[in-house]
């Protein structure tokens, strides 16, 4: 998508440097920040500390890693340190463990002289794969948003509320939740988005508001618990909000906060959809709320804000009494019921078990 009028993924391999590069999403807004991962602990420590963040730009960073790691060493024992490194940096997004996992199999069998070009190769076509994936997500959600359009007043935008983000900036390019919004500005349907601030790590104001700024689209901010507000007094059409992993059965967990959201939508009758890449769905797991691990982050997380002084210099601020302790799940799971459909690569799936299996039965069964 785009920075300044120029192009950018998320993650990228530089051909110049022969490292792969990320953008920083830690200094988001403020600072545009580009680094590159050359090491298995900068790898981990991208993941694990969220300068990448988002399940499909995990997954995307987890296959680098590895590729990386075979250019300094291809042997068995590097390959298993290095997924299970990296396996450890973020327990929810499945994601995560599906490109580990590939890029393991993969491997395992071929002569070590082959793997370092191979891993790379399939990285790469990890990333390719994932931007067509999300391209084909938008164009189906796409449909979703013409159809509200049309009934809408002449020159009334659709009115979209999101929650974290689940943008370009959590994927390799296009975004989930973000997609179809994306296509409907580029076929020039108005819309207006809904912005939460998504706390505590703030991500729907830091990143989203960003992204639609930078994309010269319709947005306001507002705090986490004004979305039931807006939808009562009639000024949401649409709920679209990404997944970080999605139960066989149709659950889905996502960024904390996007429960109360579904429980809103549902009680003013308004539609709930979920934007996901086929790779976030676990068919391990067949009751999302019971067995899907909630990520539990640092308490300081809570107790602290991070955001930009009056004399432009960054800062973290404490918001809470010294000694205060604070509890930081990072997800929460909303039931299938709550669903309207899933927005998948393939179409809109009801969000349910019979629902996901008729719309990839190759990997549900």
């Amino acid at each position: 998508m785009q920075v300044d009028g120029k192009h950018y993924r998320s993650i990228w391999f530089d051909d110049d440097s022969a490292t792969v590069r990320i953008i920083d999403q830690r200094w988001l807004p403020h600072r545009f920040l580009i680094v590159e991962l050359t090491s298995r602990k900068s790898f981990c420590d991208a993941i694990r500390d969220m300068w990448v963040r988002g399940a499909p730009l995990i997954g995307a960073a987890a296959a680098y890693g590895v590729a990386a790691e075979m250019q300094n060493d291809a042997s068995d024992s590097a390959l298993d340190e290095v997924c299970n490194e990296l396996q450890q940096t973020r327990p929810t997004a499945v994601n995560l463990v599906w490109a580990l996992n590939h890029m393991r199999q993969l491997l395992q069998g071929l002569p070590e002289q082959q793997r370092a070009a191979i891993a790379m190769k399939r990285a790469h076509e990890i990333c390719d794969e994932d931007v067509e994936c999300n391209r084909q997500i938008g164009l189906n959600g796409l449909q979703i948003i013409k159809n509200i359009a049309e009934n809408k007043d002449v020159g009334q935008p659709v009115n979209i509320l999101t929650h974290c983000n689940a943008g370009w900036l959590a994927t390799v390019d296009w975004g989930t939740a973000t997609s179809p919004i994306y296509h409907a500005a580029q076929a020039d349907i108005r819309v207006h988005v809904w912005v939460d601030e998504t706390r505590p790590r703030n991500q729907g104001a830091q990143l989203t508001a960003w992204e639609m700024d930078s994309h010269g689209i319709s947005h306001q901010l507002i705090v986490d618990n004004a979305g039931g507000h807006l939808m009562q007094h009639g000024d949401v059409d649409l709920v679209i909000v990404g997944t970080d992993r999605t139960a066989a059965n149709g659950d889905v967990c996502n960024k904390i906060g996007t429960y109360l959201k579904a429980l809103a939508a549902k009680d003013n009758e308004i539609p709930f959809y979920v934007a996901l890449p086929s790779p976030t769905i676990d068919w391990n797991i067949t009751n999302g709320i019971a067995e899907i691990p909630i990520e539990e982050r640092d308490g300081q997380e809570v107790t602290h804000v991070w955001g930009k002084l009056e004399d432009g210099n960054l800062a973290s601020v404490q918001i809470s009494p010294d000694g205060t302790a604070a509890g930081n799940p990072a997800f929460d799971v909303t039931p299938g019921r709550l669903v309207t459909g899933l927005i998948t690569e393939r179409g809109v799936a009801p969000a349910t078990s019979e629902g996901l299996a008729a719309m990839f039965p190759k990997f549900s069964g």
